[in-house]
């Protein structure tokens, strides 16, 4: 049986802890930390909670991904395995905001301490996912932000039923059919986070180090971004 490609994989791993953050943190986007200003807005507006997660969720995410860059300039530097050390980082943030929620979950109050922290340790996550691909895996489609790659996928689907695209149509094709694959993927993510909330409002966080852990041996599914940084014991290799 064919394994989940990496892209894949952390798609649904981008819709599902975004919706978790959402659905249990008061409106807390964990991914998309841009759309914190809007819930930030909101929190002020109607007295919601979760105002100060969502306030420095964006100087937090920013901080993290400053550090993993210069982790993985030294890394490389040292000629060690980028991905699998950045994807490890990424697994050990999980399994604590997996172990938090279960000391300190459900998370009912968005203004809370337990809420604020088990927020940044998945923001602190979902930063290194975002500069991983960035760098990594710069030229298969995003796993957290979907407007791009949807703006896309109808572009091209414009120019091929239009007749207007040039050239050869296969790499058009490939990207159709890749950046459709992320978004769909997305959107389960999303619908499998809302259910495993409504099953369990504390080991919906726990899915995630599952993902994560599956991820060290999926394909990339891409040569290019195989060939950045060369992974231990056979990760990441088609």
């Amino acid at each position: 049986m064919a394994r989940l490609s990496l892209p894949i994989l952390l798609s649904f791993n981008g819709g599902y802890v975004d919706t978790v953050g959402f659905v249990a943190l008061a409106g807390l986007f964990t991914a998309h930390v841009t759309g914190n200003f809007v819930t930030l807005g909101a929190s002020i507006a109607l007295g919601t909670g979760g105002a100060l997660s969502k306030l420095l969720a964006l100087p937090v995410f920013c901080i993290v991904i400053l550090l993993v860059r210069l982790l993985s300039q030294q890394l490389e530097r040292s000629r060690k395995p980028v991905m699998t050390v950045l994807l490890s980082l990424k697994l050990v943030l999980f399994i604590i905001a997996a172990i938090f929620a279960q000391i300190h979950g459900p998370f009912d109050d968005g203004n809370g301490l337990a809420a604020f922290a088990i927020g940044m340790v998945l923001v602190s996550a979902m930063a290194i996912q975002n500069a991983f691909h960035r760098v990594h895996m710069s030229k298969m489609p995003p796993t957290t932000l979907m407007t791009g790659t949807t703006t896309q996928i109808m572009l091209d689907l414009a120019d091929l039923i239009g007749g207007t695209a040039q050239g050869d149509l296969k790499p058009v094709k490939e990207r159709l059919k890749r950046m459709s694959a992320s978004v769909v993927t997305f959107a389960l993510g999303c619908a499998a986070a809302a259910v495993a909330f409504l099953l369990s409002r504390t080991w919906c966080f726990a899915v995630p180090v599952v993902l994560v852990a599956l991820s060290f041996f999926a394909p990339v599914g891409s040569p290019e971004t195989a060939s950045v940084a060369a992974p231990a014991n056979g990760a990441h290799t088609e």
